[in-house]
């Protein structure tokens, strides 16, 4: 069974400190705040699915660090961020799997949407210290594809809904997300 975090934040900077002993899946929702973010995976065979999600409106911040501290254990990193104005929004992204961690997982998915002109960065960052390691790294900054738009829009949708329909699938990453639990998040994507 898997430990199961909720955590939305609201125009606020946070630093958020856990150390994992269990398999764990954290969802973290962001309205224009910047967080600070360590992890520490201190248990063998253990698995953390970090989601983050953010909604950005002024210029913000988001660090993460996840650092593999046992062996066999294994991290998947989904950073999912829309920058609403002309304003910057920067993820720096950390997996470290230091010499004595062997047989460990450490991957990241790093995407920012720009919806206007905004300045978007992502620095993400493998510092792998074992050759025994499986690790991945990707980052996107640009626009939804106007194929994707045609594609709805070919449907009888209109650009507003279509635009709508792809930020709510964006940010709402995973089918077993308890959508209760983050409704002041998808009254924000009204909003957009």
């Amino acid at each position: 069974m898997n430990k199961i975090l909720y955590i939305i934040d609201d125009n606020s900077n946070k630093d958020y400190k856990y150390k994992i002993k269990e398999d764990t899946i954290i969802y973290h929702f962001s309205i224009n705040s910047s967080n600070n973010v360590e992890i520490d995976l201190v248990k063998e065979n253990i698995s953390l699915y970090y989601y983050y999600n953010n909604i950005n409106y002024d210029d913000n911040e988001f660090k993460i660090e996840v650092r593999h501290q046992k062996n066999n254990t294994h991290s998947e990193l989904y950073n999912h961020g829309v920058n609403v104005k002309n304003n910057k929004l920067t993820y720096y992204v950390n997996g470290i799997v230091p010499k004595d961690s062997a047989k460990c997982i450490c991957n990241q998915e790093n995407q920012i949407i720009n919806m206007n002109d905004g300045k978007s960065t992502i620095c993400p960052n493998l510092l792998i210290d074992n050759y025994d390691v499986d690790s991945n790294h990707g980052a996107y900054i640009g626009k939804f594809s106007e194929e994707k738009l045609f594609y709805l829009m070919s449907r009888g949708i209109n650009r507003e809904d279509a635009t709508r329909l792809l930020l709510t699938s964006y940010l709402i990453n995973s089918d077993s997300i308890d959508l209760n639990k983050i409704s002041k998040f998808i009254n924000e994507i009204e909003k957009i």
